[in-house]
């Protein structure tokens, strides 16, 4: 790495290093060479010479290693020559090779003879995720081998590894001239105050995988096999990976979490305030806050994302941003103060070497950290601080609570405290609670899920009872109470989460599809825990790839599952962003489309690789499938059904290669007939989309997947002017991008075609009256069958797309554009659409049976179209349907 600093300033700090920190002084009077070469070939040289340094035994060389590279890493530091990452990584690659050496040496003392292995060093802490102090304990956890282990003959498996354990920690912790390698820290074990210090890797298992406690997963998302057998080491790892990672949210481990911090607080309560004394570590707003609040966004989303289980937390920061589970700017906050308490942290542990968290209180001594940190004085380094403090407080303090509240069990109280609230019927409310406090419910019958149920409460009623319509809402709640086998989770959940009892009860007020979601999976609340939930997926392609990498190695039923999960829930999130109005509905439609579109290709790529490992693959050959209707025109709802046609493009008279071939007719029917029941049958994750097929050619008596020289024979020859209509919307979804293509090209060049004018019309007006026969409104508000509906505009723009072959995009508004600057149409019918989508959006999550929503929604619904009330919207919906029948009129008359 390339000197960032130049030969005057390296010597200004080594200056500035002896004048201000006794330990550094005395390291440049006793290591000369170290300072020269510093000085004049800077940091990595510098480092290098100090791990040349030697010694008669193995102590000793790896104790003055120890005491160089201390002075070379400080002198990096001090300079600015290196950053944080590179100076910890150097302390924490040194504490590795210096464990294994003195693990190897302690057992070669008893078995000169033999290979050191079977005993593995765990780094948990900073070490683990290689974040080391610049004066720290290594927080370790020492596991053995009983069949690999070597020994004395007459040595029992356990008293060896346990004398191995004790001769490795004084080589590493003895003091001597030479100073120490590093003091050893093995409380961290399972039961450290009854259990010996080395493990049988066996019975470690067993503890974590039974008897564990919540906060040890939080302290083992840093560990890492570091030194001895790492191969035992990471295997014991791999084999309690589903302890640390879990998929649903365990809201104990994170109420563990909070509960320590909370501790920490109140026991350091005098370093807490910001200011001289400050504990930079323990602190509100310090290092422990930063990594806690890290490491809780962690394990919410790391069971379901390999990707961010970072060890260290800059890196998992990071990962988390990248992720959409922290906003950016929270990220690169608690970053920043990150690196900037750590430095200082450092800055007073070089003073004297010692394992020193707090600013000094003694204004000369803070004066002297100051300086050594090349500021002006003490002011100027608080001053820095300052700001960074209170970001990571900020942040820190959103996920702790200092009290609980609870509800009350004497009758009258509970009353007064339920009309406090703002129940207007206070009867229903109490007999509710009443229900709940009786432990029918299976997910009420265990202490635990009681004591979360009664910590939620509050929260959970006092959300609802700001709703329109409270009863409805304690109503699904009921059901999803009746409905949860365990109910721990998402009690705590809630109780943690206010903000996320808010948009449970807007969800059970007004949406009945996402309550029956919520009913039949409570865990999908586990995704709306954070900001991330409210922001737009990736496009289709990126997500597809999203979804594909995380199910890549998975078996072919899991990997399934998992991406319907997966869908299910972002389908899910949609919705409440929808309801809480974070988006526009045209954006959440656009939204809805593209996920339905990446499900269809990771579920179709998933399906097609496990079907050629039994009938190989089509040489030559290929799959396309096309989108039509709404998800072809990027404008799907909620409740939309997916229109799919499955075209192939194979070579005549050819076969698939594999171990059954079939004819490509055969081949791909099976194939489509696979992803269809992919994607449409419902599973223990919930039903994914309702699939519709029948735009095929020849619709349901025509085979499932045709290919392409049919479809387009088909298309020119014998499809009726309705079909030509509904491919006025159509869009390949998946193949290559060369089959993509070829299919998009012949779909215009079928609508390019040159048709009767007259046929078209008469056609398209003979369609419309067979679908208002067969297909009558649901009601009045009905604004997508009853007249100047959605329908209609549909059908005007597509016949005049057939009779002037202009506009031929799938998107609405883009047809409509072209359209309008053609003359053939007014420009007010672009707003008049997107006026009755969005009401469409909305209604397929809020409305009842006809399309008609329930009193206590109208305000919602009319907030959500953009109209300041109920009386607004019906008006604006009104003109806009006036204006779309008389262009549908115009149509049907003269084509324009």
């Amino acid at each position: 790495m390339t000197a960032t600093v130049g030969k005057t300033e390296r010597e200004a700090t080594i200056t500035r290093a002896s004048a201000h920190a006794p330990f550094l002084r005395k390291a440049i009077e006793a290591l000369p060479a170290i300072v020269s070469t510093f000085a004049e070939k800077g940091s990595d040289a510098a480092v290098g010479a100090a791990l040349c340094l030697a010694g008669e035994t193995v102590a000793e060389r790896l104790r003055r290693r120890r005491h160089g590279l201390a002075l070379a890493v400080a002198l990096a530091d001090l300079s600015g020559d290196r950053p944080l990452e590179w100076v910890t990584a150097a302390l924490s690659d040194f504490a590795d090779k210096a464990m294994d050496e003195a693990l190897a040496a302690a057992m070669l003392e008893r078995v000169p003879d033999e290979e050191p292995r079977g005993l593995a060093i765990l780094a948990l802490g900073k070490l683990g995720s290689r974040e080391l102090n610049y004066s720290s304990d290594v927080d370790l956890v020492l596991l053995f081998d009983p069949e690999t282990l070597p020994r004395r003959p007459r040595d029992d498996p356990g008293e060896a590894a346990v004398r191995y354990g004790r001769r490795f920690v004084e080589l590493m912790q003895q003091r001597t001239a030479d100073g120490y390698v590093a003091r050893v820290d093995l409380r961290l074990r399972p039961a450290p105050e009854v259990t010996p210090i080395v493990l049988p890797v066996g019975a470690a298992i067993s503890y974590y995988e039974s008897s564990a406690l919540p906060w040890e997963r939080a302290a083992f998302i840093r560990a890492r096999a570091a030194a001895g057998d790492r191969k035992l080491g990471q295997v014991f790892l791999e084999e309690i990976r589903p302890f640390i990672w879990r998929r649903a949210v365990d809201f104990g481990a994170i109420e563990e979490i909070r509960e320590i911090s909370l501790r920490i607080r109140d026991h350091y309560a005098q370093g807490r305030a910001f200011g001289p004394g400050y504990d930079l570590k323990r602190g509100r707003g310090g290092i422990r806050e930063a990594e806690f609040f890290t490491q809780v966004v962690q394990l919410i989303h790391g069971g379901r994302d390999p990707a961010l289980r970072a060890p260290a937390t800059l890196d998992a920061l990071a990962a988390l941003a990248g992720a959409g589970h922290l906003e950016p700017d929270v990220a690169r906050g608690i970053g920043d103060a990150y690196r900037a308490l750590r430095t200082t942290e450092h800055r007073v542990q070089m003073i004297d070497d010692r394992q020193e968290h707090r600013l000094p209180a003694d204004p000369a001594a803070l004066e002297a950290v100051a300086l050594l940190d090349g500021r002006t004085g003490a002011a100027e380094l608080l001053a820095m601080l300052e700001p960074h403090v209170e970001t990571v407080g900020h942040q820190f303090d959103g996920l702790i609570t200092e009290h609980q509240e609870r509800m009350s069990n004497d009758p009258d109280i509970l009353r007064s405290e339920l009309s406090a609230m703002g129940f207007d019927d206070v009867d229903e409310a109490q007999r509710r609670i009443g229900d709940w406090r009786s432990g029918r419910a299976r997910s009420l019958r265990s202490p635990a899920a009681r004591t979360a149920f009664e910590q939620m409460l509050p929260t959970m009623m006092r959300a609802v009872a700001a709703g329109p319509d409270p009863v409805r809402a304690l109503n699904r709640f009921s059901d999803v109470v009746d409905k949860l086998s365990s109910g721990v989770n998402l009690y705590r959940l809630l109780a943690a989460r206010p903000r996320l009892a808010e948009q449970l009860a807007l969800i059970l007020t007004h949406a009945p599809p996402l309550a029956e979601q919520l009913g039949r999976r409570p865990t999908l609340l586990d995704g709306l825990i954070d900001e991330s939930s409210f922001a737009l997926p990736p496009d289709a392609e990126a997500l597809a790839e999203r979804f594909l990498a995380v199910v890549r190695e998975e078996p072919f039923d899991i990997a399934l599952d998992r991406i319907r999960r997966m869908v299910g829930e972002r389908r899910f999130a949609l919705g409440v962003q929808l309801l809480a109005a974070h988006r526009d509905p045209i954006t959440i439609a656009e939204g809805y489309s593209d996920l339905a579109e990446a499900a269809i290709v990771a579920l179709s790529e998933n399906v097609a690789r496990e079907f050629a490992l039994t009938h190989g693959e089509v040489p030559g050959g290929e799959l396309a499938i096309l989108g039509l209707g709404r998800l072809g025109g990027r404008a799907l709802t909620h409740a939309s059904d997916l229109d799919l046609i499955y075209l192939f493009d194979a070579p005549p008279g050819a076969r698939s290669d594999g171990p059954k071939p079939l004819p490509a007719t055969d081949y791909y029917n099976r194939l489509a007939s696979r992803i269809g029941a992919a994607l449409g049958t419902p599973t223990a994750a919930g039903p994914l989309y309702d699939i519709d097929t029948r735009l095929r050619p020849q619709g349901a008596q025509g085979m499932l997947a045709v290919s392409l020289d049919a479809f387009e024979a088909y298309q020119r020859s014998e499809a009726w002017t309705w079909e030509h209509m509904a491919l006025c919307r159509a869009r390949p979804l998946t193949g290559s991008d060369a089959a993509r293509a070829k299919v998009r090209d012949l779909v215009r060049t079928i609508l390019k075609s040159e048709k009767d004018p007259a046929k078209v019309r008469a056609d398209a007006v003979s369609m419309r009256a067979e679908i208002a026969r067969h297909k009558p409104p649901a009601g009045p508000l009905d604004i997508k069958l009853g007249d100047g509906g959605l329908v209609d505009l549909e059908f005007a723009v597509h016949t005049l797309q057939l009779m002037h072959r202009i506009g031929l995009d799938p998107r609405l508004e883009v047809a409509l554009a072209e359209l309008v600057n053609a003359g053939l149409v007014d420009e007010q019918a672009d707003p008049d659409l997107r006026l009755l989508s969005r009401l469409l959006v909305v209604l397929r999550l809020v409305g009842t049976q006809g399309m008609e929503p329930a009193e206590e929604s109208r305000p919602l619904v009319a907030t959500l179209c953009g109209c300041p009330d109920w009386p607004a919207l019906l008006a604006a919906i009104g003109d806009a349907r006036q204006r779309i029948a008389a262009r549908w009129a115009a149509v049907k008359e003269n084509g324009e």
